[in-house]
């Protein structure tokens, strides 16, 4: 039985209602909420296996990329399948999945934009208000469709403390000086408690690889400046040949402040921003099949390792 929807928007209610779903069914995974968002939503957590390695997959930064959480909500779902029957999981056994790596899934980071995003906050609620009154700043961004930031008008990828000054000076150049539908850099870093519960569970479980997964441009992302990682290269080829999508450097007026820009800087490990499937965002749900294709492998060989 399929617990996980990929036919629906998915807003942060059937999202946390799906974690709790899928810990019911499989004891092979367990959750936790990292925190409450300033709106009282939770930002969940599942963990799965235990082997030595750890990665930490995290989805929906971005309100209108929410087309990622159910991506790693399938997948969780079909590895704790696979490990429950004996089965495998893109031809790798799931027991030795398991055995390998602990993974921490952060389905949704920011719910509350989620929420504007899929119309779960209709108009006339005061929180769609709020964000309305926020947006009539920014007149050239469709509303609620180019919502990007949580509902206190923040991007929380651009709340890390990596070149967060030169993040704030270039999106300040571009207009972005206040809060809005995208692209405010907030006050200060990790002022905003989403990004300060990614940022405690990284330094908490110190893990050999991130990915963060956005959308869209079918292209991924590896590097943050110059910082030579091992394996970082290797790995992000091998992801590329594994989805067909192109591994590029970081356009410079997005290369600061983001999530994996932070974990490179400070943990020298590999840390990628993928960015799913093609159009522009939101992304209609009918292209998740085929995004979910496209990155499975991603997600098991970011889990297992390089082979050798």
């Amino acid at each position: 039985m399929d617990i996980v929807k990929t036919d629906v928007p998915m807003t942060s209610e059937l999202s946390h209602e799906t974690v709790l779903a899928l810990a019911a069914r499989y004891p092979a995974i367990s959750t936790r909420v990292l925190t409450e968002t300033d709106f009282g939503r939770p930002v969940d957590l599942m963990v799965m296996g235990q082997g030595e390695r750890k990665v930490i997959f995290s989805a929906a930064h971005h309100a209108n990329e929410w087309i990622t959480t159910p991506v790693l909500l399938k997948f969780a779902q079909e590895l704790a399948a696979a490990q429950e029957a004996g089965g495998r999981i893109f031809g790798v056994p799931a027991e030795t999945l398991f055995n390998a790596a602990t993974i921490y899934i952060v389905p949704m980071v920011d719910p509350d934009g989620v929420d504007l995003v899929t119309g779960a906050i209709s108009s006339g609620d005061p929180q769609f208000e709020r964000a309305r009154a926020m947006a009539r700043n920014y007149p050239a961004i469709p509303f609620p469709d180019g919502w990007k930031a949580n509902l206190n008008g923040v991007d929380l990828n651009l709340q890390y403390p990596a070149g967060w000054l030169r993040a704030r000076e270039i999106k300040f150049s571009q207009g972005f000086t206040r809060p809005g539908p995208r692209d405010y850099v907030g006050r200060a870093p990790l002022t905003q408690r989403e990004a300060r519960a990614m940022a405690a569970l990284t330094a908490e479980v110190e893990p050999d690889m991130v990915l963060a997964f956005h959308s869209q441009g079918a292209v991924i992302y590896w590097q943050f400046g110059g910082i030579e990682v091992p394996d970082a290269r290797r790995y992000g080829e091998e992801f590329a040949r594994l989805s067909g999508y192109e591994l590029a450097d970081t356009p410079f007026e997005s290369s600061f402040a983001g999530y994996k820009d932070w974990f490179i800087q400070n943990f020298r490990r590999p840390g990628y921003t993928i960015e799913v499937g093609r159009g522009e965002n939101p992304l209609p749900i009918d292209q998740f099949d085929e995004i979910y294709k496209d990155n499975l492998g991603i997600l098991v060989t970011a889990a297992t390792g390089l082979p050798g």
